[in-house]
């Protein structure tokens, strides 16, 4: 027997704050199955493609990702991404927080000065400049985000900084000079932006940026990035998934220690 506990908007599609499910030994997506065949028809959808899945406080990801066996007394959180936005940018919350992301247009013009100074122009938003070019859609970048929130609040942080912690997921690495040299700005490269804090300050943020902005997830880098990790078709068909390849990135970005 274990719990199964939902928070924020996960609680509109179950009658109760928690469930009680006397069996053992499911797996995560296991459990998911059987989540959607409990859910009562009358209520809204569980979204199980933007959901964060923690065991005991701990995400799943960081484990066996949806292959995670739960344990008997184990307490299971199903934790949702809130998301919305338009296509120039991406507004989710998280945890209680407020992200907002943005892509930049690379030019030769911008490097790393860029960020500083809105860093000092908006010093109460925590920043980070990632290359695009390692973002591959809109369910891997919640969800590495998401992962570096949690690990806030679980004191398990790669660095001492939240949004050094992001860019290092992103690269998937735990050395800071190579995630700022692989992943950090370039000139003539895209960019994204990544912002956290109060909706007032991140909207002021955005028409600011708005002119300089470009469409988000506009570009494929699926093949880039199974190069430059050397993730193989046979890893990607070997997981059952709607997103094969962003899943095996979560979960190399989950491990790293």
């Amino acid at each position: 027997m274990f719990i199964v506990k939902f928070v924020g908007g996960a609680k509109k599609s179950f009658p109760v704050e928690q469930l009680k499910i006397d069996q053992s030994n499911l797996s995560i997506q296991e459990l998911i199955n059987l989540l959607l065949e409990l859910k009562p028809t009358d209520t809204p959808k569980l979204d199980t493609d933007n959901v964060l899945i923690a065991i005991n406080g701990a995400d799943s990801s960081a484990m066996d990702g949806k292959s995670t066996i739960i344990q008997e007394n184990d307490l299971v959180s199903i934790i949702p991404v809130i998301h919305g936005g338009s296509s120039k940018k991406v507004n989710f919350e998280f945890s209680k927080k407020i992200i907002q992301v943005i892509e930049i247009k690379g030019q030769k013009s911008i490097d790393v000065k860029f960020i500083d100074d809105i860093r000092k122009k908006y010093p109460k938003i925590i920043l980070q400049a990632v290359s695009s070019n390692y973002i591959l859609n809109n369910y891997h970048l919640k969800k590495i985000i998401s992962l570096s929130i949690e690990s806030e609040k679980n004191n398990i942080l790669l660095s001492n900084k939240l949004e050094t912690d992001i860019l290092m997921r992103f690269a998937l690495t735990t050395q800071i000079s190579d995630a700022i040299k692989n992943v950090g700005i370039k000139p003539n490269t895209n960019f994204t932006i990544i912002a956290i804090g109060n909706k007032k300050t991140l909207n002021s943020l955005y028409l600011e940026l708005k002119s300089i902005s470009s469409l988000m997830f506009s570009k494929n880098n699926e093949s880039f990035l199974k190069k430059r990790f050397k993730i193989t078709a046979k890893h990607t068909d070997s997981i059952i998934s709607k997103n094969p390849l962003a899943d095996i990135l979560i979960e190399k970005a989950a491990v790293l220690l």
